[in-house]
């Protein structure tokens, strides 16, 4: 494990692709934000772990990513199904 230090407002890269920065520190409790292309799906570790608990060991990335847009296009917040 690399184990970096950072001040508010400073980041870090991840590949080319993906950014996570330091939005804030107050007290034990630290804000951050990441952002990657779309196709990288990013969770919390809780909310991962559910996922795979719920379908199974053979659960793909392709469908773990492919539930989280249904979910998002409910919300209206995801992308959204090109129409023709």
């Amino acid at each position: 494990m690399l184990v970096l230090t950072r001040k508010s407002n400073q980041s870090i890269m991840i590949g080319d692709d993906v950014e996570v920065s330091i939005l804030s520190v107050m007290g034990d409790k630290v804000r951050i934000g990441i952002q990657a292309p779309q196709e990288i799906p990013v969770f919390r570790t809780e909310i991962y772990l559910e996922i795979h608990r719920e379908d199974g060991e053979g659960a793909t990335q392709k469908d773990v990513r492919g539930e989280v847009d249904g979910a998002l296009q409910e919300l209206g917040e995801g992308p959204q199904p090109s129409s023709k």
